[in-house]
Order: structure tokens, then sequence, then C-alpha cells
């Protein structure tokens, strides 16, 4: 899995202290699409851009640039991971994720996956890919996580869960796990 574009880095967005310009009317909807005054962004390669300056204060989400930081609505996470392959080649099994905006994680303790329980009780996987910037798992890849899951203790309990990077990611308790898929 290759981003197109993988060989640059990130803006320096730590680096750049703009003035705040107050929200503007953007936001990235539940599904990932983004919108800018209630209609979507068509473009890719402008979403991709946003992305690229988007960034977490607190709890706000904010999009920077050298001169200016304006603050967007957030549904759930900015970015949906849609892929994911495994790399088992050199070490530990680490599983690779790209998002709906070209990212490429691998998943460790560095980006660690999380898993909270749904409004309706089910679990919502999230994988950490910059800057406290989330990505939610889709439902498929949800499902191929849970085949590859398996059980360890962790602090004297069983527990559910995906090993990658070298680290071991739970789910549930494994007594818990069935009732809440």
């Amino acid at each position: 899995m290759r981003a197109a574009g993988a060989a640059k880095g990130p803006p320096p967005l730590e680096a750049w202290s703009p003035p705040d310009c107050g929200d503007i009317d953007m936001r990235i909807g539940r599904d990932g699409t983004w919108f800018y005054q209630g209609s979507p962004i068509g473009r890719p390669a402008l979403v991709k851009l946003f992305a690229a300056i988007l960034k977490r204060e607190g709890e706000r989400y904010v999009l920077v640039t050298p001169a200016e930081k304006c603050g967007i609505t957030v549904e759930d996470s900015p970015f949906l991971a849609v892929e994911m392959a495994m790399d088992d080649g050199n070490g530990p099994r680490t599983l690779v994720f790209r998002t709906n905006v070209d990212d490429v994680v691998r998943c460790g303790p560095e980006h660690p996956l999380r898993f909270e329980t749904g409004a309706s009780g089910g679990l919502k996987p999230y994988l950490h890919v910059r800057r406290g910037l989330w990505a939610r798992l889709t439902r498929p890849l949800f499902y191929d996580l849970v085949a590859l899951g398996e059980e360890q203790m962790v602090e004297g309990r069983a527990m559910f869960g995906i090993a990658s990077g070298g680290g071991f990611f739970a789910m549930a308790p494994t007594s818990e796990i069935a009732e809440l898929m």
C-alpha cells in the first residue's frame, strides 16, 4: 500500500502559530465526506490538502496555515480507514491501514487502535493517524479485525483484541465480546 506523493512529509503545523479566525462552515460527515457551506467537496485533491493541514486542539478541530487558523466541525472522526494489509515480514505482524485521504498508517504503539461502545451497544474501532486525529474503521475492516482477533491476558483478565506492531489492543473482555458484535 503506497499513498500518492508519500515521499513528502506532513506540513509543520506545530511550527506555525497563526491568529485564530474563528469557525468556518466546513464539516466532515460521519461517512468521511467533507462539506463546505453545506455542499460536498467533490475534488479529492482538495480534500487531501485540507486533511494535511487539519489538527486537533483540545476538543476543537482546526485547519492551520502559516497565516490563519479556522475551526471546523467533525461529526465522528476526521478520517475513515478504508483498506488494511498485513505485514509480517520483519518482526511481529503489523497491520497497515490506508485512510480515505491516502494516509498509510502502521498500527502499533505509536498508532494504536481503540474501541468504543457505540450508542446501539456495538463496538466502534478507531486508529490513531497523527496529531490526535483518528480514523474510524469501516464496518468491513472491523469484521476483518475480528477475524484476526485473539485472546490475551491483560492485567489478569482475559481480553479479546488485536496484536499489531508489537502492541496488543484490547477490544473487550473475552466473556463480553459475543454480545458486543
